[in-house]
Order: C-alpha cells, then structure tokens, then sequence
C-alpha cells in the first residue's frame, strides 16, 4: 500500500533554514557553457555574457573595500543584476550558474523562501546570518503584499551596503513589480527603491517545457492511478481534498522537507482550487515538486486545470500560469516514465 503526504509532518530548525537555501537538485551542475542560448534569440547569449560578468564581479567585490575612520574597513557595495524574461527560458539556469561560480558563504532561494526565512529567523538575524555572503540569489522575485515589499526592500538595502552582491530572476520588471495590484504611494516607494538595485537583463525566448512536447496527460483512472502508484516504492498516493487540508496545516516553508526521499506523487480526484489561499499553497507545492523534479500523475480533473479563468484573470496570474507550466513538465514525465 502506497504511503501518504499527509501523513507526514516535517519540522525544519531555523538554524537550518540558512544553510539549506541552495539550488535545486537539477541545478546541481549546470554552469554558463551549458546553458545553450537560441540563435533565434539574442537576448539569451548576452544574458549569459552578462551573467558571467556579473559572477567575475562578484569574486572581486569582496576584496575591496574603503578605509573609513581609525583605519577601519567597510565592505564595497555589492553589485546587483536582474533577469527579467518570461516562464522556461532558463533564467533560473544562469542564476545557479551564477551561484556555483562565486565563494561561499553564498545562499539560493525563492522570493516565497527569503520571507519565510526571515520571518522564522527575524529581521536582524537574517540580516546578520546573510552579511558575509558572497551573493544572494533570489529566483522568481514576485511581490504579493505591501508588507513582504517593505520587508524585502530594506533586507537587500542593508545588504548590498555590506557588500553582497544580489541576482534576482523574475517575469516582470522591476519597475511594474507590483503593477496593478496595490495603488499605495508607500508600496510604490517601495518598488522604486529596489528597482535602483539592480541592472535588468532580459531574457526572451519560449518556453522550454512546452518546446515540441504533446499536450497535458489525460487524467488516469483511479484504479489504475493506485495500481501504478503501488508498483514504485516510496511513492504517495493521496486524495486531492485531503491533501489541500493538509497542506493548510503546514508553513510553505516545510513544504520541500514534506516531499524529501519521494520518488513519485499520485494524486486522485484532482479538481480545480475553490479560492485563492488553496491556490497558493498549490503553486509553492508546484514549485517544491519541481525543484525536486518529483513526477506527478493524476486522475480526476487535468492538472492544467486546477487554476480557473477566475484566477488566471487576476492579480497572482504569472503565479498560476507558472505553476501550471511546471506541473504540466512533472505530469509528461511521469507519463514518459
């Protein structure tokens, strides 16, 4: 019999969470020489020469410095680089990239991952614990309130004045962080301060997930969903409902720890999300299973369905339509495999 997400319950120490923001697995050992730019698009070659550059940079800021009074020395403001593109165009391959070619101590995460982190540790032991850090890289910087804004904005202020350097991925610009969602002038100060952080690269191109792939996997049978899951060892088998109560349950930030050593997720009767928090719980679980590259098979509704037009019309849009983009990739190779 098949075991069950929701059945474990992970706990992760916050003196940990620093030490665990690397990359995913499947970054492991990507570098700039394989990353392949499409000769279609030159934007991606000179992502990639600006990314590299930005990496050399990177290494010598550290080494610098100012002499201020009594002789002592402050540490060189760090450099900031931002690629902006769209879903799949390898973004986050050049932001590991960029993590595997600079010194430790140097820490990877999401924006999602950053809050969480400095919400568990607080402002000022983040701050600390991030200080000596070569390089911040923060993949997918989406902003979702005005308070995760703020927070954010002052983090990496304070920062790149003590000399780290921060590279940031996400699909919209800088300056339109934010766009359309909050009018406060606060808010809007706010983006523009981090907006003057970084120098924004973009990076276009289609996505690569979808390149010469079929379209969605049709839902599995339920007996045939527990068949298969029952066959690979370590895989879960959970009911749809009982999962997004589960989910409800946990901080996002122990959404990875929950999927640690599984092989395969099965899901039954999948149906689209009834309101928005169940939504965004779905898209950090989508990012967590994808960073793990964990298959996902379904029965019931479509995986590209679980988000509606209601949803995919509003504010968390890009958020959606990300998620649906990689579990559509998780949902292909399960059905490859």
């Amino acid at each position: 019999m098949s075991a069950r997400l929701v059945d474990r319950n992970p706990v992760v120490p916050s003196d940990q969470l620093i030490a665990q923001m690397v990359p995913p697995a499947m970054f492991d050992d990507v570098s700039f020489s394989s990353y392949i730019p499409d000769p279609k698009e030159p934007t991606q070659a000179a992502a990639v020469a600006k990314a590299e550059e930005f990496a050399s940079k990177v290494q010598k800021i550290r080494g610098k410095g100012k002499r201020g009074l009594f002789g002592k020395k402050t540490p060189a403001v760090g450099a900031g680089l931002y690629l902006d593109g769209g879903f799949g165009v390898g973004k986050t391959h050049l932001l590991a990239s960029i993590y595997h070619s600079v010194p430790e101590p140097k820490a990877f995460g999401t924006f999602v991952e950053l809050t969480h982190v400095v919400g568990a540790l607080g402002f000022n032991k983040a701050l600390e614990e991030l200080s000596n850090h070569s390089v911040l890289c923060i993949d997918e910087f989406e902003l979702d309130d005005p308070g995760d804004t703020m927070l954010v904005s002052r983090l990496l202020s304070e920062l790149s004045q003590r000399g780290v350097s921060i590279v940031a991925t996400s699909n919209t610009l800088p300056g339109q962080l934010g766009e359309g969602r909050f009018a406060a002038e606060d808010f809007m100060r706010e983006i523009k301060k981090l907006g003057s952080i970084f120098e924004s690269i973009r990076v276009d191109g289609p996505d690569y997930r979808h390149r010469d792939l079929p379209p969605a996997p049709e839902p599995t049978s339920e007996s045939e969903l527990v068949e298969r899951a029952d066959t690979i060892d370590g895989a879960t088998l959970d009911d749809f409902d009982d999962l997004l109560k589960h989910l409800s349950t946990l901080h996002p930030s122990r959404y990875g720890k929950l999927l640690d050593g599984i092989p395969a997720v099965f899901l039954k009767n999948v149906h689209p999300a009834s309101d928005q928090a169940i939504a965004l719980r779905l898209v950090v679980l989508a990012d967590r299973l994808y960073d793990a590259g964990i298959p996902v098979t379904a029965s019931g509704g479509k995986l590209d369905e679980i988000f509606t037009e209601e949803m995919l019309a509003g504010g968390y849009r890009k958020k959606y339509l990300r998620a649906t983009s990689r579990l559509l990739a998780l949902s292909r190779f399960a059905a490859v495999g």
